[in-house]
């Protein structure tokens, strides 16, 4: 008859009460009855159970939370809660803006701004980031066909997510935002991740052809962090390179990230490519960029992402 969890856990107490002495300092496992062991894996399986079936009460609560958050992100671009903020690009030679990425931005009604951190993860684990994306795509090419209609020639910059990027009709997709929208398709630019393509090479290269034979350039973000290779560079449609911030950041105190970004920069012109520097927040690493041959950057130095009325896309940055 097998000992039930009370007998169990009376031979663990008398157990651990042995160890304590210093006569039984040495004691090991080996040293059990071949029953005392078994009493304390059956314990240790109780035990185990236990834990796992005890209840939690913080991440229940964290559970319920983020269902809800879910619940509500799934109706926030119908209600009018989601919108668009733009941060410009600056090209170096001319100090002037000829592109604004869009970053999306969720304006909860009781919780207020919500940081994309914070709910980008859950559209992307729930699918959820295929509608919103759609979204963002629809509307940053109807901004930029409005700024068009300004005056204002400058390419919109759109990220994509990598469940975006293996859809079958991602290329439909994107013309049907451009005709709606009336954008010439250079005017676009869509921007993805070196995971993305790595992952499916084949499948990659079909889909930035389909994309390319629209006319609308492919930025590759966060270059020089993942997967970056020459191949790569040269296999598939990529028309801009953007260096990631991460090097930006070291280009005035390490030699060997500035050196890295004067290569990536003499790499994408070689390959008959644009580059563009990510979050520039000082004068000095934005002259180490122009130094190095960067063509455009973008970052707080120059610009926060803000809503478009609140862009003077016109100034001339020297």
């Amino acid at each position: 008859m097998s000992p039930t969890p009370d007998e169990l856990l009376k031979d663990l107490l008398r157990l651990a009460e042995r160890l304590q002495e210093p006569s039984e300092a040495e004691l090991t496992l080996r040293e059990l009855s071949l029953e005392q062991s078994q009493s304390l894996l059956r314990l240790d399986r109780l035990l185990g159970t236990l834990l796992a079936s005890a209840p939690r009460d913080p991440p229940r609560a964290e559970s319920a939370e983020r269902r809800e958050l879910l619940h509500e992100l799934e109706h926030a671009a119908e209600r009018g809660e989601l919108l668009l903020h733009y941060q410009p690009q600056v090209d170096l030679s001319s100090g002037r803006v000829v592109a604004a990425e869009a970053l999306i931005r969720w304006q909860h009604p009781r919780l207020g701004l919500v940081p994309p951190v914070r709910f980008i993860p859950l559209a992307e684990e729930s699918g959820l980031i295929v509608p919103i994306g759609n979204w963002v795509l629809r509307t940053a090419c109807a901004q930029a066909q409005a700024w068009r209609r300004q005056g204002l020639d400058l390419r919109v910059a759109v990220n994509l997510s990598a469940r975006q990027f293996g859809l079958d009709d991602l290329a439909a997709t994107v013309a049907g935002a451009l005709q709606a929208s009336g954008l010439d398709p250079g005017r676009l630019e869509l921007e993805l991740t070196e995971s993305c393509i790595v992952e499916d090479a084949k499948a990659a290269a079909l889909q930035l052809g389909a994309i390319a034979a629209l006319g609308t350039p492919i930025a590759l973000d966060d270059f020089g962090t993942g997967y970056s290779s020459l191949s790569l560079l040269n296999r598939f449609s990529i028309s801009v390179l953007k260096i990631d911030q991460s090097f930006v950041r070291g280009i005035t105190g390490d030699p060997y990230a500035a050196a890295l970004v004067s290569a990536i920069n003499a790499m994408a012109h070689s390959l008959g490519m644009k580059s563009v520097a990510e979050g520039v927040e000082t004068p000095e690493q934005l002259a180490l960029l122009k130094g190095c041959g960067c063509d455009m950057v973008q970052g707080y130095l120059l610009a926060r992402p803000a809503a478009p009325e609140m862009l003077d896309l016109r100034h001339v940055y020297t």
